[in-house]
């Protein structure tokens, strides 16, 4: 049976700056020991939120006019390095529900897309104006379109975007989990094996 589908996702945005924010960074290694994903979002981005001493530094995830962000706005290759699974992870498990960047590591954008959380490509250009509006009122509503392949927000900034059509499709038609799409042909799939010798 398909899943939800992933149409649009709405919330505000907060911008985190940068090139090239990897994996490491979103969700460092020593946190990955957990045998299930529960419980990660609380380490999302847990170096560069904390000091050696445990305190708060000032990036925007620690900024109370971003609490509640849903939507997360970044640069350049967001989510390369390692291909650990627990990076977008631990960002669902955080609150995010899409996110917003110049571009994608391959493999991030992939689970990402697993988890129903879309990820769209937009220019620098309009990265910079998003980020702008963002600063200037945080609370205002950022939609990502799946489907007309869009940003708008509530303030009426509008801009397209792009993510490869499978990535899309799936989405909009609830197939985005591939575990679900292995259940749901169960029965083909033993069909098939009976067809083959080896098996």
């Amino acid at each position: 049976m398909a899943l939800e589908p992933v149409k649009q996702v709405t919330g505000t945005g907060v911008f985190i700056p940068g090139a090239d924010i990897d994996t490491d960074r979103i969700i460092p290694a020593r946190f990955m020991k957990c045998v299930t994903f529960d419980g990660l979002g609380e380490f999302a981005f847990y170096d560069v939120r904390f000091d050696e001493h445990g305190n708060k530094t000032n990036h925007p995830l620690n900024d109370a006019r971003f609490d509640g962000a849903s939507i997360l706005v970044a640069g350049v290759n967001f989510g390369c390095g390692s291909s650990r699974e627990h990076a977008p992870q631990s960002l669902r498990k955080y609150g995010f529900n899409g996110v917003i960047a110049e571009s994608f590591a391959e493999i991030f954008f992939g689970n990402s897309t697993g988890l129903a959380m879309p990820c769209v490509i937009a220019t620098a250009a309009d990265i910079k104006a998003l980020a702008a509006v963002i600063e200037a009122d945080p609370k205002v509503a950022i939609t990502i379109d799946v489907e007309a392949l869009k940003v708008r927000t509530s303030g009426g900034l509008e801009f397209s975007v792009t993510m490869p059509d499978s990535a899309r499709e799936a989405l909009v038609s609830g197939r985005w989990d591939p575990i679900q799409e292995l259940l749901d042909n169960d029965a083909a799939i033993d069909a098939k094996a009976k067809e083959l010798h080896y098996v």
